[in-house]
């Protein structure tokens, strides 16, 4: 598959995001099972170009999701969902934080925030995409 470079770095994204990709290896691997034809060298331009760091536990995670893991973890309280609409509730003054690093995330399944103080909500685009991104919000949130 003769891809462009934004394809390809499309398909990287979305790989990482949902497999634990440790090694480039790993990473051209699993770019050919989807169809693209690429070399180590390609993906180690392609890893930095797009900023890629190693997460705590050694896998490749892009920085907008490392700062979100981070920002949800210390300022998001719970997260409640009403049809496609999500309801993020953060300790007070973080709402605008967090909304940015939402944005800076760009989860396909979200429309648009909007921020107060402690309050987000999310707008997604119909119930099975308001679902998935609150489970995905869920996952960082600590729980002590």
């Amino acid at each position: 598959m003769l891809a462009t470079r934004n394809e390809r770095q499309e398909a990287i994204r979305r790989t990482v995001r949902t497999q634990r990709i440790r090694t480039q290896r790993a990473l051209v691997a699993s770019l050919k099972e989807q169809g693209f034809e690429v070399t180590q060298a390609t993906v180690s331009r392609d890893i930095t170009d797009m900023d890629l760091q190693k997460s705590g536990d050694g896998t490749y995670a892009l920085r907008e999701d490392l700062r979100l893991q981070q920002v949800a973890s210390t300022s998001v309280d719970k997260v409640r969902r009403v049809g496609n609409q999500v309801l993020v509730f953060t300790t007070p003054g973080a709402a605008q934080s967090v909304a940015a690093t939402l944005d800076a995330v760009a989860f396909s399944e979200v429309v648009g925030c909007i921020a107060g103080d402690d309050t987000i909500l999310v707008i997604c685009g119909d119930e099975v995409a308001g679902a998935s991104f609150e489970a995905e919000i869920e996952k960082f949130i600590s729980k002590d």
